[in-house]
């Protein structure tokens, strides 16, 4: 069975600039089908922030044929024992909305899943760059929205230069997700996201663009002191 992980870990500049430009990849680690490595940003942070950019911090997600070769790879290389002293979430695919090459070849959905359920949801997005100072006006409102939701319980943004953008978000359910992105959630200016998504339609920020949506299982490790990033009811 195919499984997704979201890892999240503490390394040197060194390391993390080569996972960046020289990722794991399915020649060099058996059992991945794809990885994009990433360094995290706090999402609704000033543009021009340290917090945009932090090289002594990775975010690694990945596509794997099966368990045992995530375990092998956590295990035998130096990226994955740093991710093991970090933090990391195993998931099972639910629905892709948009498209990106590397992950094209999955469904647009599985079928039908269970609304009050916890999900996780992975937006990776390659940016047209003089569409850039755009989406920063459209995109920075739409991070705050996420980032204090009182239904996110986890949320990041992740970036790669150029131009590679991502988030990563884990819910209470997935009708709380969806309410967010329909601008139906119970905030303060609830259709921030509705509003950037119809920008968007109106002219792409973006080469390729994906959301992938997931249904979390297992979690490992702790992240900045907290050891139970899930909801409480998907805990094992």
């Amino acid at each position: 069975m195919r499984v997704f992980t979201l890892g999240l870990a503490k390394t040197s500049a060194p390391l993390t600039l080569t996972s960046l430009y020289q990722p794991p990849s399915s020649a060099t680690v058996p059992g991945l089908i794809h990885a994009e490595c990433l360094t995290p940003m706090l999402l609704g942070s000033p543009i021009l922030s340290p917090k945009r950019m932090q090289l002594r911090k990775l975010v690694m997600f990945a596509a794997w044929e099966s368990e045992d070769a995530i375990d092998e790879f956590m295990s035998a290389s130096k990226l994955g024992q740093a991710i093991t002293a970090g933090w990391h979430l195993r998931m099972t695919f639910l629905r892709r909305w948009g498209s990106v090459r590397e992950f094209a070849a999955l469904p647009e959905s599985i079928g039908e899943s269970d609304p009050q359920s916890p999900v996780a949801a992975f937006t990776l997005a390659r940016m047209r760059f003089r569409e850039i100072p755009r989406f920063l006006h459209w995109g920075k409102p739409v991070e705050t929205l996420v980032r204090d939701n009182p239904e996110a319980s986890f949320s990041l943004g992740a970036i790669r230069h150029p131009g590679t953008i991502a988030t990563f978000s884990i819910w209470n359910s997935q009708q709380a997700m969806i309410n967010m992105v329909r601008g139906q959630s119970a905030v303060a200016r609830p259709k921030r996201h509705l509003a950037a998504m119809q920008e968007r339609e109106r002219r792409d920020f973006h080469h390729e663009f994906t959301t992938l949506r997931f249904r979390p299982f297992a979690e490992f490790g702790s992240w900045e002191g907290r050891s139970k990033l899930l909801p409480k009811e998907t805990d094992e």
